[in-house]
């Protein structure tokens, strides 16, 4: 061990010269969450452009300009099924992306969801528009969550529709 003692004072030495901020450990553990979601943040991102351009969609603008590590985004098929889910669903509604996946965006209704807000979402998305809502959605354990969602209509280079791209907040 005496080997490792100029070791250690030369460490000490260095590290108290550098003009660096000391973090206690009890932030680590919020600095760690939140660096371990945006990981997780940016391998969706990268999942979903690679998503539009299988689908060549015209634009992916929506896809950078309305996401951060708080939205979730859910993408359907023009049939309106579940084909992406982000992670960070499971702190909003418990689901995992993978539980969600070929299912309709209803599996998040229930009783309390508002009808005339559901028809109103669903005509938008017959008529191909955008539409900005807040809806009561259940989570996984069957306990309601106000959620304003953000839906676009998304087209291919040949003007086709070929997904609809939601963006979710926990209200």
């Amino acid at each position: 061990m005496l080997e490792f003692k100029h070791y250690d004072e030369g460490i000490s030495t260095y590290l108290s010269q550098l003009d660096a901020k000391k973090m206690p450990l009890l932030t680590w553990d919020f600095y760690g969450d939140y660096l371990n979601q945006l990981g997780k943040t940016i391998t969706d991102q990268h999942q979903l452009t690679l998503l539009a351009l299988l689908n060549s969609w015209e634009s992916t603008t929506a896809v950078k300009t309305q996401w951060d590590v708080d939205t979730v985004v859910v993408v359907t098929c023009p049939s309106l099924k579940i084909v992406f889910a982000t992670q960070n669903m499971v702190r909003m509604n418990g689901y995992q992306p993978e539980e969600v996946i070929g299912h309709s965006p209803k599996l998040f209704q229930g009783k309390a969801t508002c009808l005339k807000t559901a028809k109103e979402i669903g005509e938008a998305v017959r008529n191909q528009q955008p539409f900005e809502k807040k809806v009561i959605n259940y989570s996984k354990d069957g306990s309601v969550y106000n959620c304003n969602i953000k839906g676009f209509p998304i087209f291919n280079q040949n003007g086709e529709l070929v997904n609809f791209i939601a963006y979710e907040r926990a209200a």
